[in-house]
């Protein structure tokens, strides 16, 4: 088992965000995490990360309690995060970003390999800085390409959908689609979007700060999900 997390609760302001959370993710597996807004999902990350810590209970991973460890000791033992809005860095090309993230001193051809896998023209983006120039579509999927070289058990995404535009969001599914092939450990994802939720191999849905089911994405979608429940992404101009 490659993470556990043993009767995990957190609270703030007397308010319980995450009610005795108990949870297993295998290795080599495309897991989505879902629910309405405030049912605790990415404080429950944020906790996997060592962003937030929880007020009782345990983190395992790959066999070891990391409840108390930091983040860069969490990153170093192969957890790996992406935020909602990925970070842009002035002065920085692509081709540096994704040399910081594979630790080594990759040649551009390489590097142009990696990009064309999360669907970028390379030669268009490999000498690009990552500042605003870049669409969000663009920086997410440029983001997917550093988590791949840094080669992490653990990959945790946290509303890749947001913020992008209808175009973009079809071109990031087809990169979700091919996971596998890019980042060999286990993927958890948050997310509201039922193209995301199809293709993940389990759906943990949660509600209230409690996991509410964990079941495989068809059995999940029918079983619970209205079309009211279920979130549209909105175009962006």
């Amino acid at each position: 088992m490659l993470l556990e997390l043993e009767n995990i609760c957190f609270e703030r302001e007397n308010k319980k965000i995450l009610d005795n959370i108990n949870l297993k993710l295998e290795i080599g597996k495309f897991v989505a995490i879902t629910g309405p807004n405030g049912s605790g999902k990415s404080t429950l990350v944020k906790i996997i990360m060592g962003i937030e810590k929880p007020d009782t209970g345990r983190v395992i991973f790959d066999g070891k309690d990391i409840t108390n460890l930091t983040i860069n000791e969490r990153a170093n033992l192969g957890i790996s995060f992406a935020f909602q809005q990925p970070v842009k860095f002035k002065g920085i090309t692509v081709y540096d970003l994704l040399k910081i993230a594979g630790k080594k001193d990759m040649t551009k051809i390489e590097a142009c390999e990696v990009l064309s896998k999360v669907g970028l023209c390379a030669k268009e983006y490999v000498d690009r800085e990552v500042n605003a120039s870049l669409s969000g579509g663009e920086l997410k999927r440029i983001e997917i390409a550093t988590v791949a070289l840094r080669g992490a058990k653990l990959t945790i995404f946290d509303e890749p959908e947001a913020g992008i535009d209808l175009w973009s969001f079809s071109n990031l599914i087809n990169v979700f689609e091919k996971m596998g092939e890019l980042i060999k450990g286990t993927t958890l994802i948050i997310s509201h979007q039922e193209r995301i939720l199809k293709i993940a191999d389990e759906v943990i849905l949660m509600k209230a700060g409690k996991i509410e089911e964990i079941g495989d994405s068809k059995e999940i979608l029918n079983k619970t999900f209205t079309k009211s429940e279920c979130y549209k992404i909105k175009e962006t101009n």
